[in-house]
């Protein structure tokens, strides 16, 4: 049988023994060709609910943060998908107090690239490839919404507006952006791309020309310019986001699904925790907790080292810890021995964090023969 490999028009057809490749890139999931992490919003480590937010960044689905700068909030893992489209899991954003940003204040989901993950775009060369942005997208607020594209290393900015058309219906969106031959991407673990849907914003974001997806410098008016949508008007208005995937190349291509296991992982490089996925940090649960043996050195006190904290997976950067006892008591451990169970609320200090782990001992208090502990690992763009 004669195999025909042909890079302008992909898998096509068996015919007469053979098999005609077309689209190759476009037309088989290959686990890379989608730029964004979790954009079917499966993982949610931290937890699949938030309400009551006011301020701050925050997540549910991960590497999807939601900002808020005016407004009351909540924030939930969604299971309302578009059918048919092989989809589990939306991200949702509820408006629960109504307000009016001003100035500098907005209302945003955000997910950032590592810049070396970027380097195949050729920023900052005359070969530099144009990216395509396809997501999935309901609200029972119709209008035009801003997508802003922004690369910190040499302060770029593009943006492009798509629109709500049909209340209460998934509509699939499609934003192509040119390939940006003067700024470069530096090739570190640092913030590559930051791509944002804006809910809202004050009109020092939106005063200027809408840069319509050709790159530029920085400046405020232009950054959100052409989005007139208010998401936080009304207490009954919500967003629902899911199937984001960012190509190159000019049009979009159907969603790569990539296995749970892979993107997870891929998740966990940015924030990690021992708690079970879905269980908030500081809980009161045992499940997942580190510990480890030590030695009493008296009948009131006793050092006891470890637990020595390896991460599964190998962070961006060194990432901030928080460590916490079973009880879920911040900056504490639990103390156990075998027929004198476990003494909450202990001392517990950090030693040599790493990208890779930490070590942790407990010096003093109530005599006790092992220390246990949970903790998270934040190492977000």
């Amino acid at each position: 049988m004669t195999v025909t490999i042909d890079g302008t028009t992909g898998i096509d057809k068996v015919q007469d023994g053979s098999i005609v490749y077309a689209d190759l890139d476009s037309n088989i999931p290959l686990g890379t060709k989608n730029l964004i992490i979790n954009g079917d919003m499966r993982i949610a480590q931290r937890g699949t609910s938030l309400t009551g937010l006011t301020s701050g960044n925050n997540y549910t689905s991960d590497r999807f943060q939601f900002q808020v700068g005016a407004g009351t909030w909540s924030q939930t893992t969604d299971t309302n998908v578009p059918t048919g489209q092989g989809f589990v899991n939306s991200l949702k954003i509820n408006c629960t107090a109504s307000a009016t940003p001003t100035g500098a204040q907005q209302v945003n989901i955000s997910h950032i690239i590592e810049a070396q993950n970027l380097q195949h775009l050729k920023y900052g060369t005359s070969n530099a490839e144009s990216i395509t942005l396809s997501f999935w997208v309901k609200s029972n607020k119709t209008g035009t919404y801003a997508i802003w594209f922004y690369q910190s290393d040499d302060a770029r900015q593009t943006n492009k507006t798509y629109t709500i058309d049909t209340a209460d219906t998934w509509e699939k969106k499609t934003i192509t952006i040119s390939g940006d031959t003067v700024g470069i991407i530096d090739n570190d673990n640092g913030q590559g791309i930051l791509i944002r849907w804006i809910l809202d914003a004050g009109s020092n974001f939106t005063s200027g020309t809408s840069p319509n997806g050709t790159w530029e410098a920085y400046s405020d008016g232009n950054s959100y310019a052409g989005q007139t949508a208010t998401l936080s008007d009304s207490t009954s208005n919500y967003i629902n986001i899911t199937g984001v995937q960012l190509e190159v190349g000019d049009a979009a291509t159907p969603f790569e699904h990539r296995p749970f296991d892979a993107e997870l992982a891929r998740c966990k490089r940015y924030y990690e925790k021992s708690y079970p996925i879905g269980t908030f940090a500081g809980s009161t649960v045992v499940a997942g907790r580190r510990q480890m043996g030590g030695s009493t050195t008296g009948a009131t006190t006793s050092f006891l080292s470890g637990p020595m904290i390896t991460f599964e997976v190998e962070k961006r950067t060194t990432p901030t810890i928080v460590l916490y006892d079973s009880a879920g008591t911040s900056g504490k451990c639990v103390r156990y021995q075998l027929g004198l169970g476990d003494s909450q609320n202990e001392n517990i200090t950090t030693a040599d964090i790493g990208s890779t782990g930490l070590y942790t001992y407990s010096g003093n208090g109530a005599s006790r023969t092992g220390v246990g502990v949970h903790f998270t690992a934040d190492a977000e763009l």
